[in-house]
């Protein structure tokens, strides 16, 4: 990965809506304000352009509404939604033009294999990863749109059938920060094993959980600030001192040992080269979103 990644990204843990359908692709993300706002703020502020892409969701047009209405809310007029359905839509010349005076991207939830199937690889995805890796451009995303930032991305995965070998679908994200394997309603929806068996494919990446309600501000691809209500999982398997994966056949039970954990939130720092963290002292009051 380049050093000298000037933008920054946000993946963001997701925050499903009070919906009529259970499923998570019929499910509006919602991101509390005090998320949102930070992501206008890296933005450059209440002028800056900001663009949603809503297509990992499968009720695009509700999903770009319920943004609108958000950024909305936070004095942004400046909002743009790019209706990507089919990979076509990735190289018509007014999205390209769009995306190259935008000042952020904001990929909404869904299904985040959607999103590399119609835009990874395409002249927009490039223009993204231009802006990103040169100028100070903000690439944001929430649970799907959070975890297709990585390189080896997880398509999916139950968690009852978590630590066993061939639960997790691997593929390949958009690559904007290939060191880290994200997941995201990490906490509610119980992604413990599918992240273990993610790093234990591919021990030389960190592997990131996000809570609900919560994300990072991860600056230049170097430094991690956790921000949000909730908790964020990180697991180092650098030190792994056993790992089972590659002796044993599908389904069968996964065995590690040693992998370093450490449990975050807001305001804590974590170095992604270093693998070392800044803890905020406990003595500190964090101001909330709901202070």
């Amino acid at each position: 990965m380049r050093m000298d990644i000037k933008g920054t990204l946000i993946p963001i843990g997701g925050n499903e809506d009070k919906g009529i359908e259970e499923l998570e692709i019929y499910t509006l993300e919602f991101i509390q304000e005090g998320i949102l706002s930070r992501v206008v703020a890296e933005a450059g502020g209440n002028d800056a352009t900001i663009v949603v892409i809503p297509t990992a969701s499968q009720i695009p047009v509700e999903v770009s509404k319920n943004y609108l209405k958000a950024f909305g809310t936070l004095g942004c007029d400046n909002v743009h939604i790019m209706d990507i359905r089919d990979r076509e839509d990735s190289i018509k010349p007014e999205n390209l033009e769009l995306m190259r005076r935008a000042d952020c991207v904001m990929f909404s939830g869904g299904n985040q294999s959607l999103i590399t199937r119609k835009i990874g690889d395409t002249e927009l995805h490039d223009i993204i990863m231009d802006k990103y890796q040169n100028t100070n451009f903000v690439v944001a995303g929430t649970s799907a749109g959070a975890m297709c930032m990585s390189k080896e991305m997880i398509t999916g995965g139950s968690a009852k059938e978590s630590f066993v070998k061939g639960a997790v679908g691997l593929g390949q994200g958009m690559s904007f920060i290939p060191s880290l394997i994200i997941d995201s309603h990490f906490i509610r929806r119980g992604r413990f094993g599918r992240l273990a068996e993610s790093v234990s494919t591919f021990p030389n990446l960190l592997g990131v959980g996000l809570a609900e309600d919560t994300g990072l501000v991860i600056k230049k691809g170097k430094t991690i600030e956790v921000i949000g209500s909730g908790m964020v999982i990180i697991f180092d398997p650098r030190k792994m001192s056993h790992n089972n994966l590659s002796l044993i056949g599908s389904g069968d039970n996964l065995s590690i040992a040693n992998m370093r954990t450490h449990v975050l939130s807001n305001g804590d720092i974590f170095n992604i080269k270093k693998r070392k963290l800044k803890i905020l002292p406990a003595d500190i009051h964090v101001v909330s979103a709901q202070d």
